[in-house]
Protein backbone atom coordinates (compact mmCIF):
# COMPACT_ATOMS: atom_id res chain seq x y z
CA UNK A 1 0.00 0.00 0.00
CA UNK A 2 1.54 4.09 -0.95
CA UNK A 3 1.73 5.96 1.33
CA UNK A 4 -1.10 7.88 -0.51
CA UNK A 5 -3.43 5.78 -0.61
CA UNK A 6 -2.81 4.88 3.04
CA UNK A 7 -3.37 8.80 4.09
CA UNK A 8 -6.35 9.58 2.06
CA UNK A 9 -8.04 6.14 3.22
CA UNK A 10 -6.96 7.28 6.96
CA UNK A 11 -8.85 10.91 6.22
CA UNK A 12 -12.13 9.04 5.06
CA UNK A 13 -11.96 7.31 7.97
CA UNK A 14 -11.16 10.40 9.96
CA UNK A 15 -14.00 12.16 8.69
CA UNK A 16 -15.94 9.29 8.05
CA UNK A 17 -15.98 8.77 12.30
CA UNK A 18 -15.37 12.08 13.76
CA UNK A 19 -17.83 14.34 11.31
CA UNK A 20 -20.41 11.68 11.16
CA UNK A 21 -20.95 9.47 13.72
CA UNK A 22 -19.08 11.16 17.22
CA UNK A 23 -20.35 14.39 15.88
CA UNK A 24 -23.61 14.21 14.61
CA UNK A 25 -26.06 12.30 17.17
CA UNK A 26 -28.78 11.13 16.77
CA UNK A 27 -28.66 11.72 13.34
CA UNK A 28 -25.03 11.19 11.39
CA UNK A 29 -24.21 12.97 8.20
CA UNK A 30 -23.11 8.95 7.23
CA UNK A 31 -26.79 9.12 5.89
CA UNK A 32 -26.69 12.01 4.34
CA UNK A 33 -27.45 12.73 0.19
CA UNK A 34 -23.85 12.46 -1.42
CA UNK A 35 -22.77 15.69 -2.53
CA UNK A 36 -22.19 15.89 -6.20
CA UNK A 37 -18.68 15.33 -7.21
CA UNK A 38 -16.92 18.52 -8.14
CA UNK A 39 -15.89 19.09 -11.52
CA UNK A 40 -12.04 19.78 -12.02
CA UNK A 41 -9.95 20.49 -15.35
CA UNK A 42 -6.57 19.08 -13.36
CA UNK A 43 -8.12 15.49 -13.29
CA UNK A 44 -5.71 13.06 -15.47
CA UNK A 45 -7.49 11.51 -18.47
CA UNK A 46 -9.50 7.60 -17.91
CA UNK A 47 -6.42 5.61 -17.93
CA UNK A 48 -3.62 7.39 -16.69
CA UNK A 49 -2.16 8.20 -12.77
CA UNK A 50 -0.52 11.41 -11.45
CA UNK A 51 1.34 11.75 -8.36
CA UNK A 52 -0.35 14.07 -5.76
CA UNK A 53 1.10 18.08 -5.44
CA UNK A 54 3.31 17.87 -3.10
CA UNK A 55 1.62 16.68 0.59
CA UNK A 56 -1.49 16.63 -0.87
CA UNK A 57 -3.82 13.24 0.06
CA UNK A 58 -4.75 12.95 -3.83
CA UNK A 59 -4.02 13.97 -7.63
CA UNK A 60 -7.38 15.46 -8.09
CA UNK A 61 -7.50 17.33 -4.37
CA UNK A 62 -7.27 20.85 -5.50
CA UNK A 63 -8.83 22.44 -8.35
CA UNK A 64 -6.67 25.35 -9.87
CA UNK A 65 -6.64 26.31 -13.60
CA UNK A 66 -4.61 24.04 -15.52
CA UNK A 67 -1.09 25.34 -15.18
CA UNK A 68 -1.37 27.67 -12.51
CA UNK A 69 1.18 28.13 -9.99
CA UNK A 70 -0.34 29.16 -6.96
CA UNK A 71 2.33 30.74 -4.35
CA UNK A 72 -0.78 32.93 -2.37
CA UNK A 73 -1.65 30.85 0.49
CA UNK A 74 -1.38 33.68 2.85
CA UNK A 75 -3.88 35.64 1.64
CA UNK A 76 -6.64 32.92 0.61
CA UNK A 77 -5.61 29.24 0.56
CA UNK A 78 -7.13 26.49 -1.94
CA UNK A 79 -10.20 24.59 -0.24
CA UNK A 80 -9.29 20.95 -1.03
CA UNK A 81 -12.06 18.84 -3.19
CA UNK A 82 -12.88 16.18 0.17
CA UNK A 83 -13.13 19.16 2.61
CA UNK A 84 -15.29 20.95 -0.03
CA UNK A 85 -17.53 17.35 -0.95
CA UNK A 86 -18.16 17.40 3.11
CA UNK A 87 -19.41 21.08 2.94
CA UNK A 88 -21.69 20.37 0.10
CA UNK A 89 -23.12 17.35 1.57
CA UNK A 90 -23.69 19.05 5.41
CA UNK A 91 -25.30 21.89 3.45
CA UNK A 92 -27.55 19.39 1.36
CA UNK A 93 -28.43 17.47 4.84
CA UNK A 94 -29.11 21.46 6.04
CA UNK A 95 -31.69 21.87 3.03
CA UNK A 96 -33.66 18.42 3.51
CA UNK A 97 -35.00 20.15 6.83
CA UNK A 98 -33.62 23.38 7.55
CA UNK A 99 -34.79 23.80 11.18
CA UNK A 100 -34.84 20.11 11.80
CA UNK A 101 -31.20 19.86 10.96
CA UNK A 102 -30.40 22.91 11.67
CA UNK A 103 -31.37 23.15 15.59
CA UNK A 104 -30.61 19.47 16.09
CA UNK A 105 -28.04 17.17 14.49
CA UNK A 106 -25.84 20.36 12.66
CA UNK A 107 -25.69 22.62 15.79
CA UNK A 108 -24.24 19.34 17.29
CA UNK A 109 -21.63 19.08 14.51
CA UNK A 110 -20.80 22.34 15.15
CA UNK A 111 -20.28 22.27 18.41
CA UNK A 112 -17.86 18.94 18.01
CA UNK A 113 -16.08 20.98 15.39
CA UNK A 114 -14.96 23.81 18.04
CA UNK A 115 -13.46 20.92 20.52
CA UNK A 116 -11.91 19.24 16.87
CA UNK A 117 -10.23 22.99 16.75
CA UNK A 118 -9.73 23.56 20.53
CA UNK A 119 -7.42 20.47 20.49
CA UNK A 120 -5.80 21.60 17.67
CA UNK A 121 -4.65 24.43 18.67
CA UNK A 122 -4.00 22.63 22.39
CA UNK A 123 -6.73 23.95 24.69
CA UNK A 124 -9.58 23.17 26.10
CA UNK A 125 -12.67 23.41 24.68
CA UNK A 126 -14.30 26.24 26.30
CA UNK A 127 -11.52 28.11 25.58
CA UNK A 128 -12.18 27.92 21.91
CA UNK A 129 -14.70 29.99 19.99
CA UNK A 130 -15.72 30.15 16.44
CA UNK A 131 -15.42 33.13 14.27
CA UNK A 132 -15.99 34.55 11.24
CA UNK A 133 -12.17 35.57 10.43
CA UNK A 134 -8.71 36.77 11.98
CA UNK A 135 -9.95 40.42 12.16
CA UNK A 136 -13.73 39.45 14.07
CA UNK A 137 -11.83 37.90 16.48
CA UNK A 138 -9.77 40.76 17.36
CA UNK A 139 -12.54 43.17 17.29
CA UNK A 140 -14.48 41.19 19.77
CA UNK A 141 -10.74 41.15 21.78
CA UNK A 142 -10.64 44.88 21.53
CA UNK A 143 -13.99 45.80 22.15
CA UNK A 144 -14.67 43.33 24.98
CA UNK A 145 -11.38 44.71 26.84
CA UNK A 146 -13.19 47.60 28.17
CA UNK A 147 -10.45 49.96 27.77
CA UNK A 148 -10.66 53.24 29.05
CA UNK A 149 -8.85 56.71 28.15
CA UNK A 150 -5.14 57.09 28.97
CA UNK A 151 -4.83 52.93 28.88
CA UNK A 152 -1.67 51.64 26.20
CA UNK A 153 -1.68 49.49 24.21
CA UNK A 154 1.90 47.83 22.58
CA UNK A 155 2.11 46.52 18.97
CA UNK A 156 4.14 46.95 16.04
CA UNK A 157 4.45 48.64 12.57
CA UNK A 158 4.17 45.68 10.80
CA UNK A 159 0.69 44.58 11.35
CA UNK A 160 -2.28 43.32 9.05
CA UNK A 161 -4.48 46.00 8.40
CA UNK A 162 -7.09 43.41 10.08
CA UNK A 163 -5.40 42.74 13.13
CA UNK A 164 -4.50 46.91 13.66
CA UNK A 165 -8.12 48.40 12.67
CA UNK A 166 -9.46 47.22 16.31
CA UNK A 167 -6.83 49.36 18.49
CA UNK A 168 -7.57 52.14 16.06
CA UNK A 169 -10.92 52.14 16.62
CA UNK A 170 -10.39 51.91 20.67
CA UNK A 171 -7.43 55.03 20.53
CA UNK A 172 -10.20 57.05 18.62
CA UNK A 173 -13.14 55.98 20.92
CA UNK A 174 -12.14 55.92 24.00
CA UNK A 175 -8.48 57.40 24.14
CA UNK A 176 -6.36 54.64 24.22
CA UNK A 177 -2.77 55.19 23.19
CA UNK A 178 -0.63 52.95 20.83
CA UNK A 179 2.57 52.57 21.24
CA UNK A 180 4.33 51.26 18.21
CA UNK A 181 7.27 48.72 18.36
CA UNK A 182 9.38 49.08 14.84
CA UNK A 183 10.48 46.02 13.17
CA UNK A 184 12.45 46.57 10.50
CA UNK A 185 12.40 44.61 6.83
CA UNK A 186 15.37 42.12 7.09
CA UNK A 187 14.71 41.97 11.45
CA UNK A 188 16.00 38.11 12.16
CA UNK A 189 16.93 39.11 15.45
CA UNK A 190 14.79 37.98 18.65
CA UNK A 191 16.58 39.16 21.27
CA UNK A 192 16.26 42.78 19.34
CA UNK A 193 12.55 42.56 19.08
CA UNK A 194 11.86 41.85 23.34
CA UNK A 195 14.66 44.92 24.18
CA UNK A 196 12.25 47.01 21.65
CA UNK A 197 9.29 46.16 23.34
CA UNK A 198 10.53 45.99 27.05
CA UNK A 199 11.36 49.40 26.26
CA UNK A 200 8.33 50.47 25.14
CA UNK A 201 6.24 49.62 28.12
CA UNK A 202 4.85 52.43 30.14
CA UNK A 203 2.78 52.21 33.32
CA UNK A 204 -0.47 51.87 31.25
CA UNK A 205 0.57 49.18 29.14
CA UNK A 206 -2.38 46.71 29.24
CA UNK A 207 -2.31 44.96 25.98
CA UNK A 208 0.68 43.15 24.11
CA UNK A 209 -0.74 42.88 20.35
CA UNK A 210 1.47 41.28 17.80
CA UNK A 211 1.47 38.87 15.31
CA UNK A 212 2.75 35.14 15.06
CA UNK A 213 3.83 35.20 11.47
CA UNK A 214 4.42 38.92 10.07
CA UNK A 215 1.93 39.42 7.26
CA UNK A 216 4.89 41.52 5.63
CA UNK A 217 8.55 39.34 5.49
CA UNK A 218 6.84 36.27 7.31
CA UNK A 219 8.98 36.85 10.42
CA UNK A 220 8.36 34.25 13.50
CA UNK A 221 7.65 36.37 16.51
CA UNK A 222 9.45 35.06 19.56
CA UNK A 223 5.94 34.75 20.91
CA UNK A 224 6.36 32.83 23.54
CA UNK A 225 9.05 35.34 25.29
CA UNK A 226 6.63 37.90 24.48
CA UNK A 227 3.86 36.73 26.09
CA UNK A 228 6.23 36.27 28.95
CA UNK A 229 7.16 39.77 28.97
CA UNK A 230 3.53 40.74 29.07
CA UNK A 231 2.62 38.76 31.82
CA UNK A 232 5.65 40.06 33.72
CA UNK A 233 4.48 43.32 33.68
CA UNK A 234 0.69 42.33 33.76
CA UNK A 235 -0.36 42.86 30.77
CA UNK A 236 -2.84 40.58 28.23
CA UNK A 237 -0.65 39.23 25.31
CA UNK A 238 -2.78 39.05 22.12
CA UNK A 239 -1.57 37.45 19.20
CA UNK A 240 -2.95 37.71 15.77
CA UNK A 241 -2.20 33.85 14.16
CA UNK A 242 -4.10 34.61 10.98
CA UNK A 243 -0.51 33.54 8.80
CA UNK A 244 0.36 30.81 11.30
CA UNK A 245 -2.62 28.02 11.88
CA UNK A 246 -2.05 25.58 9.57
CA UNK A 247 1.67 26.18 7.96
CA UNK A 248 3.14 25.81 11.05
CA UNK A 249 2.56 24.31 14.46
CA UNK A 250 0.28 26.00 16.81
CA UNK A 251 0.04 25.05 20.99
CA UNK A 252 -1.45 28.43 22.68
CA UNK A 253 -0.44 26.82 25.91
CA UNK A 254 2.97 26.09 24.86
CA UNK A 255 3.02 29.79 23.00
CA UNK A 256 1.98 31.05 26.61
CA UNK A 257 -0.50 33.75 25.30
CA UNK A 258 -3.56 35.01 26.69
CA UNK A 259 -5.56 35.39 23.04
CA UNK A 260 -4.81 33.94 19.54
CA UNK A 261 -7.02 34.60 16.93
CA UNK A 262 -7.05 32.93 13.11
CA UNK A 263 -8.26 32.33 10.46
CA UNK A 264 -9.63 29.15 8.13
CA UNK A 265 -9.64 31.02 4.87
CA UNK A 266 -5.85 31.11 4.60
CA UNK A 267 -3.20 27.73 5.83
CA UNK A 268 -6.36 26.04 6.94
CA UNK A 269 -7.64 25.77 3.31
CA UNK A 270 -11.09 25.89 4.89
CA UNK A 271 -14.38 27.37 3.38
CA UNK A 272 -13.91 31.19 3.58
CA UNK A 273 -16.04 32.73 6.50
CA UNK A 274 -14.36 30.73 9.11
CA UNK A 275 -12.31 31.23 12.07
CA UNK A 276 -10.91 30.77 15.73
CA UNK A 277 -10.45 32.90 18.35
CA UNK A 278 -8.66 31.08 21.87
CA UNK A 279 -9.59 33.01 25.15
CA UNK A 280 -7.49 31.77 28.13
CA UNK A 281 -9.80 30.67 30.99
CA UNK A 282 -7.75 32.60 33.28
CA UNK A 283 -8.79 35.50 32.02
CA UNK A 284 -12.18 35.03 33.13
CA UNK A 285 -14.69 38.03 32.33
CA UNK A 286 -11.82 40.50 31.92
CA UNK A 287 -13.02 40.43 27.59
CA UNK A 288 -16.41 40.68 27.84
CA UNK A 289 -17.76 41.43 24.09
CA UNK A 290 -21.35 41.47 23.20
CA UNK A 291 -20.78 38.34 21.17
CA UNK A 292 -20.49 36.41 23.61
CA UNK A 293 -23.00 37.47 26.46
CA UNK A 294 -24.31 34.23 26.26
CA UNK A 295 -21.42 31.89 26.68
CA UNK A 296 -18.56 30.51 24.01
CA UNK A 297 -20.80 27.95 22.56
CA UNK A 298 -20.80 27.63 18.34
CA UNK A 299 -24.60 28.55 18.82
CA UNK A 300 -26.07 31.17 21.03
CA UNK A 301 -28.24 33.92 21.83
CA UNK A 302 -25.56 36.12 21.13
CA UNK A 303 -23.45 34.80 18.30
CA UNK A 304 -26.44 34.07 16.08
CA UNK A 305 -26.64 31.27 13.06
CA UNK A 306 -23.44 30.50 12.22
CA UNK A 307 -22.35 29.50 8.51
CA UNK A 308 -22.99 25.61 9.42
CA UNK A 309 -22.18 23.93 6.14
CA UNK A 310 -18.75 26.26 6.54
CA UNK A 311 -17.84 25.01 10.29
CA UNK A 312 -18.41 21.80 9.04
CA UNK A 313 -15.99 22.10 6.22
CA UNK A 314 -13.60 23.63 9.10
CA UNK A 315 -13.34 20.19 10.87
CA UNK A 316 -12.77 18.16 7.75
CA UNK A 317 -10.11 21.23 7.13
CA UNK A 318 -8.69 20.35 10.39
CA UNK A 319 -8.98 16.47 9.69
CA UNK A 320 -7.35 16.85 6.54
CA UNK A 321 -4.13 18.59 7.73
CA UNK A 322 -3.89 16.43 10.78
CA UNK A 323 -4.06 13.10 8.50
CA UNK A 324 -0.77 14.52 6.74
CA UNK A 325 0.64 16.16 10.20
CA UNK A 326 1.46 19.58 10.85
CA UNK A 327 5.24 18.22 11.61
CA UNK A 328 5.25 17.17 8.17
CA UNK A 329 3.77 20.11 6.90
CA UNK A 330 5.53 22.58 8.46
CA UNK A 331 8.88 20.68 7.22
CA UNK A 332 7.79 20.84 3.64
CA UNK A 333 6.72 24.37 3.85
CA UNK A 334 10.25 25.49 5.30
CA UNK A 335 11.60 23.06 2.88
CA UNK A 336 10.28 24.67 -0.06
CA UNK A 337 10.84 27.83 1.02
CA UNK A 338 14.48 27.54 1.76
CA UNK A 339 14.85 26.44 -2.01
CA UNK A 340 12.98 30.08 -2.93
CA UNK A 341 15.53 31.71 -0.72
CA UNK A 342 18.29 30.09 -2.20
CA UNK A 343 17.06 30.64 -6.03
CA UNK A 344 16.23 34.48 -5.19
CA UNK A 345 19.43 35.14 -3.38
CA UNK A 346 20.77 34.41 -7.18
CA UNK A 347 18.19 37.07 -8.97
CA UNK A 348 20.64 40.40 -8.86
CA UNK A 349 17.55 42.56 -9.30
CA UNK A 350 15.43 41.63 -6.43
CA UNK A 351 16.44 42.19 -2.54
CA UNK A 352 15.62 39.42 -0.27
CA UNK A 353 13.90 41.39 3.22
CA UNK A 354 13.12 38.22 5.11
CA UNK A 355 15.59 36.05 7.01
CA UNK A 356 17.62 32.96 6.34
CA UNK A 357 17.07 29.54 7.74
CA UNK A 358 16.58 29.74 11.15
CA UNK A 359 14.13 29.61 14.49
CA UNK A 360 12.67 33.17 12.94
CA UNK A 361 11.88 31.79 9.68
CA UNK A 362 8.65 31.06 8.24
CA UNK A 363 6.90 29.69 4.57
CA UNK A 364 6.33 33.38 4.08
CA UNK A 365 9.53 35.02 2.10
CA UNK A 366 9.45 38.46 0.75
CA UNK A 367 11.35 40.66 -1.17
CA UNK A 368 12.15 44.11 -2.36
CA UNK A 369 12.19 45.22 -5.82
CA UNK A 370 14.32 48.28 -7.87
CA UNK A 371 12.04 50.99 -7.82
CA UNK A 372 12.06 50.44 -11.66
CA UNK A 373 9.62 47.26 -11.47
CA UNK A 374 6.42 48.24 -9.66
CA UNK A 375 5.42 45.60 -8.01
CA UNK A 376 1.69 45.66 -8.89
CA UNK A 377 2.26 45.94 -12.64
CA UNK A 378 5.08 43.24 -11.88
CA UNK A 379 2.36 41.07 -10.20
CA UNK A 380 0.02 41.33 -13.04
CA UNK A 381 2.74 40.60 -15.85
CA UNK A 382 3.78 37.15 -13.92
CA UNK A 383 -0.58 36.34 -13.78
CA UNK A 384 -0.85 37.30 -17.45
CA UNK A 385 2.16 36.00 -18.85
CA UNK A 386 3.28 32.99 -17.10
CA UNK A 387 0.40 32.11 -14.83
CA UNK A 388 2.01 32.10 -11.52
CA UNK A 389 0.08 34.02 -8.37
CA UNK A 390 1.93 35.97 -5.58
CA UNK A 391 0.83 38.83 -3.50
CA UNK A 392 1.74 42.23 -3.92
CA UNK A 393 3.04 43.92 -0.13
CA UNK A 394 1.49 46.79 0.38
CA UNK A 395 3.35 49.95 -0.63
CA UNK A 396 3.48 51.09 2.60
CA UNK A 397 5.80 48.69 3.39
CA UNK A 398 8.06 48.35 0.80
CA UNK A 399 7.67 47.80 -2.93
CA UNK A 400 8.23 44.05 -3.76
CA UNK A 401 5.82 40.70 -3.42
CA UNK A 402 5.24 38.01 -0.93
CA UNK A 403 5.66 34.26 -2.00
CA UNK A 404 3.97 31.48 0.70
CA UNK A 405 4.08 27.70 0.20
CA UNK A 406 2.27 25.58 1.34
CA UNK A 407 1.47 21.79 1.34
CA UNK A 408 0.10 21.45 -2.21
CA UNK A 409 3.43 23.37 -3.44
CA UNK A 410 5.87 21.48 -4.87
CA UNK A 411 9.84 22.19 -6.40
CA UNK A 412 8.61 22.33 -9.41
CA UNK A 413 6.16 25.40 -8.33
CA UNK A 414 9.31 27.32 -6.97
CA UNK A 415 11.50 27.01 -9.90
CA UNK A 416 8.79 28.06 -12.26
CA UNK A 417 8.24 31.46 -10.41
CA UNK A 418 11.81 32.20 -10.43
CA UNK A 419 12.08 31.37 -14.03
CA UNK A 420 9.24 34.13 -14.21
CA UNK A 421 10.89 36.26 -12.22
CA UNK A 422 14.01 36.48 -13.88
CA UNK A 423 12.70 36.32 -17.20
CA UNK A 424 10.79 39.44 -16.52
CA UNK A 425 13.35 41.55 -14.53
CA UNK A 426 15.47 41.10 -17.55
Amino acid sequence: MTRTTASRRDFLRTVGVSSAAAMLAPAPLAAEPTAPRIASSTRAPTGTTRAPRGLALAPDDFLFEPGLTYLQTGSLGPTPRPVMERTIGAWTTLESNPAAQGYGPLEHAIEAVRAKAAAFLGCKTDEMVLTNCTTEGMNWVAQGLGLAAGDHVLTTDQEHPGGRVCWDYVARKYGVVLDVVTIPPGENDAQAIIDRFRAAITPRTRVFSFSHLLSSTGLRMPVARLSALARERGCIAVVDGAQAAGAVEVNVKSLGCHVYATSGHKWLLAPKGTGLLYLSEELGTAIDPIALQSGRAAYSASSGVASLPSVIGLGAAIDYLSTIGLARIEAHNLALRGRLHTALAAVPQVTIVSGGAGPLASPLLSYRLPELHKAGALHTRLREQHHVEVKVVPGNWFNGHRISTHLFNTEQDVDTFVRALSAELR
